[in-house]
């Protein structure tokens, strides 16, 4: 199975001034590579253990690292660790485009013989967007991917950039010197890919930048497909890469949630300020019930419980953006709320149905955002090799952990699911 000890290849620390720089690698005791479809940014954590003699002081005597560099915040690594077996292709942050950098140091403890500390790593571009404003306006009529994709090359100062789907939607606003991470994600909670449901998610992986809708993932072929087993195959029946070394469902419907949020039904009330009207009440109920056959699914088509989704749950106000200050006063809301507002809302809600973690062989192939496929055991006294088709399918990864240390390496996943059941006819 790939959860030997994987090789690191380069750990390479620089001070701030780029004057000094030591190889961690031999002090390193575990490294954790974090990837969220939440997180707009990747982020690592490394537990060094120093002897104190790994870098040359002022005074001209060696020193340990925390001291010697030193370490104070906005150090950067460069970083990449071999896959442990032919098919992992491994982490490689080493070219300066994408090294990490040092956002905090925990847990120093200093002993006379060694120095135990442990490194809190995130991307250029966090630190970017933090001190980086976004002031211009994108006029009324601005496709939003373009102002995605305009924000991340223009403020984020980056060519790192994964997928950027279409949007079928516009908007126009002004970015009023918000921090870029925040636009782009609010941008996300307002966009509709063509032909689909509202929602997207922006978030960053290894390759990048990533601005993806919700439906345009789900439709993407399983990455990998594992299997829960208690015993490993010989080789030649079974590939132990793609067995499952634990689970546990942390989450199966949480239906009192869903109610509040309005996921099935709400009562939407808008306000226009240039005819001082508010939303007809016949257009003011969103039912979840009229969009079953057009959602994109995991699994099985959407179930709404007990016929819950023609009662609104949920009342929202709302004032109507006409505009983006043009010159010609425009009648048609920018960005009207009532056509994504509640989708959206249902979208991102329905697609936490279910919460299971997992942990497998280290696979690198796997990001935030990417399908697989599990074949979870049914708990039955008759056959213990059936697979239970309610719980077993199509799951998507929300976040993942790669985790290397000294006596092996495995990849953590929280995976995320809409619906019960496989292969639901939707999900193509």
């Amino acid at each position: 199975m790939s959860t030997k000890r994987s090789q690191y290849e380069q750990l390479l620390l620089e001070s701030n001034n780029q004057s000094k720089s030591v190889d961690i690698r031999l002090g390193t005791y575990s490294i954790d590579y974090y990837e969220d479809i939440f997180s707009p940014t990747v982020t690592a954590k490394i537990l060094v253990m120093d002897t104190g003699d790994s870098i040359v002081g002022e005074n001209g005597l060696k020193q340990s690292v925390y001291n010697g560099l030193p370490l104070r915040g906005g150090e950067r690594l460069s970083l990449k660790i071999a896959g442990n077996s032919p098919t992992n292709q491994g982490l490689d942050f080493s070219k300066p485009e994408n090294y990490l950098y040092v956002s905090s140091i925990s847990n120093v403890i200093s002993q006379s013989q060694r120095e135990i500390f442990q490194l809190h790593l995130v991307s250029r571009e966090a630190i970017t967007n933090e001190t980086t404003r976004v002031g211009r306006k994108f006029p009324t009529g601005s496709s939003i991917d373009t102002s995605v994709s305009a924000i991340i090359k223009d403020y984020l100062k980056t060519t790192r950039v994964g997928t950027i789907d279409k949007t079928s939607n516009t908007y126009g606003f002004i970015g009023n010197l918000r921090k870029p991470f925040t636009v782009l994600v609010s941008l996300a909670s307002k966009s509709v890919p063509d032909g689909g449901i509202a929602g997207f998610f922006f978030y960053q992986t290894q390759d990048g930048f990533q601005f993806r809708a919700i439906d345009n993932l789900i439709k993407q072929t399983p990455k990998a497909t594992y299997t829960y087993t208690q015993v490993n195959q010989a080789e030649f029946f079974r590939n132990n890469d793609k067995n499952i070394i634990d689970y546990s469902t942390e989450r199966n419907q949480n239906l009192l949630e869903k109610l509040r949020l309005g996921t099935y039904a709400s009562y939407r009330t808008y306000y226009d300020p240039l005819t001082f009207n508010f939303t007809p009440q016949e257009q003011a109920v969103f039912k979840a019930d009229n969009y079953v056959n057009k959602l994109k699914n995991l699994g099985q088509e959407l179930e709404i419980p007990n016929g819950l989704g023609n009662i609104p749950t949920r009342i929202m106000t709302h004032v109507l953006d006409i505009g983006t200050m043009e010159k010609d006063v425009s009648t048609k809301p920018n960005a009207n709320p009532s056509l994504f507002q509640s989708q959206s809302m249902m979208r991102y809600n329905v697609l936490f149905l279910q919460t299971v973690n997992m942990m497998v062989p280290l696979n690198t192939n796997l990001k935030a955002g990417d399908i697989i496929e599990c074949n979870l055991p049914k708990i039955s006294q008759s056959d213990k090799n059936v697979f239970d088709e309610q719980q077993s399918g199509l799951y998507m990864i929300k976040e993942l952990c790669h985790h290397f240390d000294l006596d092996g390496s495995y990849t953590s996943m929280k995976l995320v699911r809409d619906t019960f059941g496989k292969h639901g006819k939707n999900n193509k």
